[in-house]
């Protein structure tokens, strides 16, 4: 099954210096039906305005993965990291015990980025930060592992819940396949570009609910670059 998510009905705060819209209820957007997809707790797509950001605040017991579309973000935390992520590429914290960090636009233009949280498997552990680079050229009709807690994707930055975070460019006229296992959840976010997913057509920044054994289908109608979380 596929519950199609648009756009458009997404929770939605406008605070000047962020834009963002709430595929799950979070802070003042609440929607009983959106509490969450299994254990994907967030799926923000935010939009931070030049010199922007959040200061500095706590997180514990989440897997905190952001991935930037365009722009760039800086990350200070209370571990003594620091680093800037850049468009197409991702940084992952697992909040763990405890941290507080801050996120900041320090670019001359505006930063977007899809930032998800999935509820940890191993709460209370150390807290740890990382980011990498994913050229986009090497996720060409196929999904690449960006972050996961599998042992076997070693190239894949490290979370500590039994889930996938996965990217795909596919070019218009191009598919691929993917099955979601039984009793897992699939969350389907196209970051550009418009797709069918099966019978069920999805435009940027639209989601899409996937259901545990659903074999999907996916076909480009134009360029698209897709995030893809599959989690249990």
């Amino acid at each position: 099954m596929i519950e199609k998510r648009p756009f458009t009905s997404l929770g939605h705060a406008d605070h000047g210096w962020l834009n963002a819209h709430h595929h799950f209820s979070f802070a003042n957007y609440h929607d009983p039906s959106r509490m969450g997809w299994g254990p994907i707790r967030v799926w923000n797509d935010d939009e931070i305005a030049a010199g922007g950001g959040f200061p500095p605040h706590p997180h514990r017991n989440m897997e905190i993965i952001t991935y930037v579309r365009s722009g760039a973000i800086t990350h200070e935390d209370s571990m003594g990291n620091r680093g800037r992520t850049g468009a197409g590429d991702v940084q992952v914290m697992s909040a763990g015990s405890g941290i507080r960090h801050s996120e900041a636009n320090l670019e001359d233009e505006t930063t977007t980025l899809f930032q998800i949280w999935i509820e940890t498997a191993q709460p209370g552990a150390q807290p740890r930060w990382g980011a990498k680079p994913f050229p986009k050229e090497n996720r060409s009709g196929k999904f690449v592992t960006l972050a996961s807690g599998f042992d076997e994707d070693q190239d894949a930055l490290r979370i500590m819940t039994p889930s996938r975070v996965m990217g795909a460019t596919l070019k218009a006229g191009e598919s691929l396949d993917y099955d979601l296992g039984e009793g897992r959840y699939g969350y389907l976010v196209p970051a550009t570009g418009r797709i069918v997913a099966n019978d069920v057509e999805i435009a940027a920044r639209d989601g899409a609910a996937i259901s545990g054994g659903t074999s999907l289908h996916l076909e480009a109608l134009e360029d698209s670059e897709l995030v893809f979380v599959d989690a249990a």
